[in-house]
């Protein structure tokens, strides 16, 4: 009897928010470009969003697949779809809520499509259930790295051993291959949201905690080289089935995707941007951008102006809030020329690999972070909320290629996070972009592991094998499963 030939069919559903879809996006079409067919669940509104990221002359392209978004049963307004659009912890809790009203037809769409894997994004644990039950294996994405996957653990651990430090000294994360020192005030104490309108994420928590141990394994947006004892650790010291297939990024080397990414491009505005950046001197200009969803006080974001005009460097600025009621008086006259703000969408990946782009004030949200990481900069670490802390101390302590700007309280809301003062963004962006030998051995570990980001991706790198393990083993599980 001759030998089958069997194909591997892969479904993708990404939690519908801008820092969790753009990355499974692309670790979609890096499992379609090794011939995987692969479709990506989602709804209108966002489908909308992913499109202009699918590479139009993609010789396996991605297929996009659409449920409706119960955005009215949940309370919503009509055409929110995404959680980068929600204002306020009720709007953010409604999200959740719409989201888990997904559970009947995301059921339906395994019954109609019949996938062969589910790579399912870590805050809809309810997806494994369904996957369990019709035999899928499924794949989570947690959207960090292995070391703040490691540092979360260790630090529940403390949680679960009832320990609360005082909240003015600083606390050793227990049993890690490397000292962490954190601050109370810096963790993400998911106790904290007891009694908050947040609380039903609690049970988000508790539920992708329980079935993580009964998955296929998991799919982890680093390269093994950026951080070796913790994809070890991972693996060995905590058992978790993961597999390193980044920087999943590096797959957009199409101009018109890495322009439009995101699918909010304003007319123009990328090639307004790259206008600006090419009269600008190579190294010369810092970028500051907090992600898709930090909002920041009024005090907070004039201290900003003040301290990046103070640094005396060029920079490129992006603001997600309305209106200019914040800016310092005629500040935009007197940076002209010397600064760009960009409000709302930039083309982040464009900027960020412009030679005259020489360093990255970031919230060290993971995909920001590891997209700087692969562009070959260093950064000014600027957390607020969720693993950023634990990213920071990656950064700045672990890979040596950030300067912190003195975060010390993890807060979603803007109105509970202390003000960072102008000085203090101007001597972090001046020590970011300055001369001497701790500024340029920064630098120069930072292209150094920019280098080491793209071996990995390529053919014989790292992250290039593990995927090809990856599918080699969902494919023996199917083969199994047939005969």
């Amino acid at each position: 009897m001759g030998s089958q030939v069997y194909e591997l069919h892969m479904l993708f559903f990404p939690l519908m928010t801008q820092g969790h879809m753009l990355p499974l996006v692309d670790m979609a079409k890096l499992f379609a470009a090794r011939g995987a067919s692969v479709t990506v669940l989602t709804t209108p509104a966002n489908a909308d969003i992913i499109r202009p990221n699918l590479p139009a002359a993609a010789t396996n392209p991605v297929r996009l697949h659409t449920i409706p978004f119960p955005s009215a049963a949940a309370g919503l307004p009509a055409g929110c779809e995404n959680g980068s659009a929600v204002t306020s912890d009720e709007q953010r809790l409604k999200f959740f809520d719409a989201v888990d009203l997904l559970r009947q037809p995301f059921d339906q769409v395994l019954a109609n499509l019949r996938p062969d894997c589910v790579v399912c994004d870590m805050f809809m644990p309810w997806t494994f259930d369904f996957t369990a039950a019709r035999g899928i294996p499924h794949l989570t994405f947690h959207g960090t790295n292995n070391f703040s996957r490691c540092a979360a653990r260790s630090f529940e651990g403390i949680l679960d051993a009832g320990t609360s430090p005082p909240t003015s000294e600083s606390f050793v994360l227990p049993d890690l291959p490397d000292r962490i020192e954190m601050l109370w005030t810096q963790t993400s104490d998911r106790r904290k949201l007891a009694g908050t309108p947040m609380a039903g994420l609690l049970e988000v928590f508790t539920h992708a905690k329980e079935v993580e141990p009964k998955c296929f394994g998991g799919v982890t947006n680093s390269f093994y080289e950026l951080e070796p004892e913790y994809a070890d650790y991972c693996r060995k010291t905590l058992g978790i089935r993961s597999w390193n297939v980044g920087p999943v990024a590096l797959c957009n080397q199409d101009l018109a995707v890495r322009s439009a990414r995101g699918g909010e491009q304003q007319p123009g505005a990328a090639r307004d941007c790259l206008n600006w950046l090419d009269r600008k001197p190579p190294g010369s200009v810092v970028y500051m951008c907090f992600g898709s969803a930090s909002l920041f006080s009024t005090d907070q974001l004039w201290e900003m102006a003040l301290g990046l005009e103070s640094s005396g460097h060029f920079f490129v600025w992006v603001v997600r809030n309305a209106g200019n009621d914040w800016l310092p008086e005629e500040y935009e006259e007197r940076i002209a020329g010397k600064g760009m703000i960009i409000r709302g969408w930039a083309p982040q990946l464009l900027i960020l690999n412009h030679p005259a782009t020489g360093g990255f004030v970031s919230h060290c949200g993971w995909n920001s972070s590891l997209e700087a990481i692969s562009a070959g900069l260093p950064m000014v670490t600027w957390p607020l909320y969720a693993e950023q802390f634990y990213n920071e101390k990656l950064l700045v302590e672990l890979l040596k290629i950030g300067v912190p700007v003195g975060s010390r309280v993890h807060a979603f809301r803007m109105e509970d996070r202390p003000v960072v003062e102008a000085a203090a963004v101007e001597a972090a962006v001046r020590r970011l972009m300055g001369g001497g030998e701790e500024a340029e051995g920064r630098r120069k570990r930072a292209r150094e592991l920019g280098e080491k980001a793209r071996r990995a991706v390529e053919k014989g790198g790292s992250s290039y094998e593990d995927v090809g393990r990856l599918m080699q083993e969902l494919l023996e599980h199917k083969k199994k499963n047939v005969e």
